[in-house]
């Protein structure tokens, strides 16, 4: 009889089918990477030897079924990375040999159930990026900070002090509420007669002071930590030279250190001076509102104020990702007994970061509430943590589809003609001044994905007169790939174990095979972030298991 169904990372549609649960056998089912949509059965209750369930990174929806809790086997449940909604159900609490759940990156609502604290058993508890609310549970699992993943959930307070959470707001009796209710009946009208003067006045001084039409900042969630310019200036030494990490086209990225909590972050100061820099920052803010993936860089706040001489000042501040950007991994070099030599990137280092690149493109292009296009995908704005894990950062010049709409972040009123992203990345399409598309974004994936087995940027000297990094390979494909890959690889390659090195050399080249499907001249022709994640997610296994 069947025990375990594995159909995972596939192209299946339709309901997850409820006879599944039936199975009297069953104790394992995995249906993660697909598109199945709807709701989960509430027969799933019926699967009493169930021991593992994963529905991840599908598009299942509704409420997670309080039938779950009866699946009284089940050690591992993980429902991550799809649309569910309502709140976590308290039966879950029952299931006493639960080890680990997985409720991150949906829509899940309300506040966190304190009696998952009571599963003594639960080892990995994740519910990140999610909309949750409340105070959070201090007992069992969520005393072991390390064990826990609650961030991206805005409306979240308490906690053990290890989660640097805001504390919850003491809530006034019921004698005080009434008399601040019969205050603010009179104090209301006053006071928003005085604001809505102290604004148009504001207003005006402002048009008076810039001369220009000004750009409104999109609201974060009162949740996020409000910092000055001059908590970002003592965070930074000043602004530092030795504290600048990075610089693009509208900003300056520096590395600090908040001293309210002491984390390291990154800063992003936009230099307003540059034209199209407040638009930007507009986009970026809008941006990282409305997305949350576990590879999309995390923001921490937004600094909207004026500088010591009193000019706009706009900033970001972002978690700081240690391990710095992919381009800095790729191209710095590491001194060595009297000799430079490049960092030591490892075969299964490349294919992950590739993974992580994949799924947040594919959750911006088809798993967003929203079709985003990055418009900008390149190396320098892929960051790495210390776990070697990539996020996709730098929205600046990202849009916005909604059905054949397309808007800009930074401007709702701008068309839909395509901008530049940056030479050697931006698709050929953008040449003509084609029109904004995922396709775009595919493009770039593409050659990002075939820079980091080559190793080779796309502007490189040798590439002219009609020679890209795209036909560089596809001439060479598949017969004599081996002799243009970077040479670190064809070092692992040969110290690869016989029985091995054929697996290994067939994951090089279905990962430049796929580089080579994103990167087709004509958009059309290109695969999907979909499609694309899903390859990627099966080489990576398939090379995982060969080692």
């Amino acid at each position: 009889m069947l025990q375990i169904l594995d159909i995972s990372r596939n192209e299946l549609h339709g309901k997850v089918p409820m006879e599944i649960f039936r199975i009297p056998t069953i104790v394992g089912i995995d249906l993660s990477f697909n598109s199945l949509d709807g709701q989960l059965p509430t027969d799933i209750g019926n699967a009493k030897q169930l021991v593992r369930l994963r529905v991840s990174s599908n598009k299942l929806s509704g409420d997670i079924p309080n039938t779950l809790g009866d699946c009284e086997s089940l050690e591992g449940i993980e429902l991550d990375s799809n649309i569910f909604s309502g709140s976590i159900p308290t039966s879950l609490a029952k299931i006493s040999s639960l080890k680990v759940l997985n409720l991150s990156t949906n829509n899940l609502t309300g506040s966190i159930p304190a009696s998952l604290g009571n599963l003594e058993l639960l080892e990995d508890l994740d519910l990140s990026f999610n909309h949750l609310n409340g105070e959070v549970p201090t007992k069992g699992i969520f005393s072991n900070a390390t064990a826990l993943r609650i961030n991206g959930n805005q409306g979240l307070c308490g906690g053990v002090k290890e989660l640097h959470i805001l504390a919850c707001s003491v809530v006034p009796s019921n004698s005080t509420r009434h008399k601040e209710s019969l205050v603010l009946k009179v104090v209301i009208p006053i006071a928003c007669v005085v604001s809505l003067s102290i604004v148009i006045f504001g207003y005006l001084l402002c048009i008076r002071k810039h001369n220009s039409k000004s750009i409104s900042l999109p609201s974060f969630s009162t949740k996020f930590p409000k910092v000055s310019f001059n908590d970002l200036t003592r965070a930074t030494e000043g602004f530092s030279t030795p504290n600048l990490i990075g610089r693009g086209r509208y900003s300056s990225v520096y590395q600090g250190k908040l001293v309210e909590d002491q984390n390291e972050v990154a800063i992003k100061v936009f230099n307003l001076e540059i034209r199209g820099a407040h638009k930007s920052f507009i986009a970026e803010c809008t941006a990282l509102r409305n997305v949350r993936h576990r590879n999309l860089v995390p923001i921490l706040t937004a600094c909207s104020s004026i500088d010591s001489k009193g000019n706009d000042f706009k900033a970001l501040v972002y978690e700081l990702m240690p391990r710095g950007d992919l381009h800095k991994l790729l191209y710095s070099t590491q001194d060595r007994e009297c000799s430079s030599y490049l960092n030591l990137i490892m075969m299964a280092q490349r294919i992950r970061i590739v993974v992580d690149v994949a799924d947040a493109l594919e959750y911006l292009h088809h798993n967003n509430q929203e079709t985003m296009i990055h418009c900008d995908l390149k190396p320098s704005n892929i960051l790495l943590d210390d776990n070697m894990t990539a996020h996709v950062g730098d929205f600046g010049l990202a849009r916005f589809k909604v059905g054949s709409t397309m808007s800009s972040l930074g401007n709702s009123n701008s068309s839909s003609v395509a901008v530049m992203g940056t030479i050697g990345y931006a698709a050929p399409e953008y040449a003509g001044g084609g029109q904004v598309s995922t396709a775009a974004d595919v493009y770039s994936f593409g050659v990002v994905l075939l820079e980091i087995f080559v190793r080779r940027r796309p502007t490189d000297d040798m590439f002219k007169d009609g020679l890209n990094i795209v036909n560089f390979i596809e001439a060479s494909f598949p017969g004599r790939v081996l002799e243009i890959v970077d040479p670190q690889l064809l070092q692992e390659l040969e110290e690869t174990p016989m029985a091995l090195k054929e697996k290994c050399s067939e994951c090089l080249l279905s990962m430049l095979k796929v580089g080579l499907s994103c990167t087709k001249p004509s958009p059309g022709d290109r695969i999907n972030m979909q499609e694309v994640a899903a390859k990627l997610h099966g080489i990576n296994d398939a090379y995982l298991n060969g080692n």
